[in-house]
């Protein structure tokens, strides 16, 4: 199935749909899509087929992001804790990533064209390294987009990601690069995968399960979560429109949302998190470029 789809929207979806954009529409959407290895098993499938019709709903589902006015969207793709399944599955979804990735490359025009830039977050060294290059072409290939994002946290764990970021800012007090006055929580939340992205409004996970799965621990600190029962390949517009109901619900009555949530930065940590963005930009843009860090 093709990352760029057309509408699935009903008329009468269409029309809660432009009820909801005249409310406060959460700026980013975070999706954990658990739920494909039992869609499998009911469905008397194999495993690797409830992750590709997984995938198939997660381009049906980033249209009504599209059609909500959601500006970002991250998905978690592959937990690092995954890599202790089986070898047959874990073979599966590399397989399988590679597949929809070669089908992302391709469809560059259409990307470009809605002007979707794609970001892989995590520490993706850990990958076979044809993945690696197909993941940083996706990336390099639409880095110029600003109409929408999409980040894939692939191999990614949060707690990985917080070991990750404290090895940058050690690395910068080693350096003299920054001093123990530069390094505050503002400084450690921008040197995350996601320093460029705004905090989650929405964490949306399927299946029933109520946990974050360390997922976003992070920069999940404020979002709303919502938690639905559909397995992930039965997720519906109206699961989406109901959870960005119940977020706008919560924004009206929650005094929480009108804090402010600007981060503030000495000089010197201004300068450290511009040169690990350029870091990680040539780390994107040059094949032999081997980054230490996730990204």
């Amino acid at each position: 199935m093709s990352w760029v789809v057309d509408s699935t929207l009903n008329w009468f979806q269409y029309a809660i749909i432009k009820l909801l954009k005249k409310g406060h529409v959460p700026k980013h959407i975070a999706f954990i899509m658990d739920g494909n290895r039992r869609y499998a098993k009911r469905s008397n499938a194999k495993t690797i087929e409830g992750h590709s019709k997984g995938f198939d709903k997660l381009a049906e589902t980033l249209q009504w992001c599209l059609d909500l006015g959601v500006r970002e969207v991250t998905v978690y793709a592959f937990s690092i804790e995954n890599f202790k399944r089986t070898e047959e599955e874990v073979n599966g979804l590399m397989d399988l990533a590679r597949a929809k990735f070669k089908r992302l490359i391709e469809e560059k025009d259409k990307l470009n064209e809605k002007g979707i830039r794609i970001r892989i977050i995590g520490n993706i060294e850990l990958l076979p390294s044809d993945l690696i290059a197909s993941f940083k072409e996706a990336m390099h290939i639409t880095k110029d987009n600003t109409e929408g994002f999409l980040n894939v946290a692939f191999s990614y764990t949060s707690r990985d990601e917080m070991v990750e970021t404290s090895r940058i800012l050690i690395d910068g007090l080693r350096t003299n690069k920054i001093t123990n006055e530069d390094v505050t929580m503002d400084l450690f939340d921008k040197c995350l995968y996601t320093g460029t992205s705004p905090e989650p409004d929405l964490i949306i996970r399927t299946s029933g399960e109520t946990r974050l799965s360390d997922f976003m621990l992070v920069q999940s600190k404020s979002s709303f979560l919502y938690f639905c029962h559909k397995l992930w390949p039965e997720f519906t517009a109206w699961n989406l429109i109901n959870a960005v109901f119940a977020f706008q619900y919560d924004f009206y009555t929650n005094e929480m949302w009108r804090a402010d949530k600007s981060k503030s930065l000495t000089s010197a940590g201004e300068a450290f998190v511009n040169e690990l963005y350029s870091k990680r930009d040539e780390y994107i843009a040059n094949p032999q470029c081997n980054l230490q860090h996730g990204i």
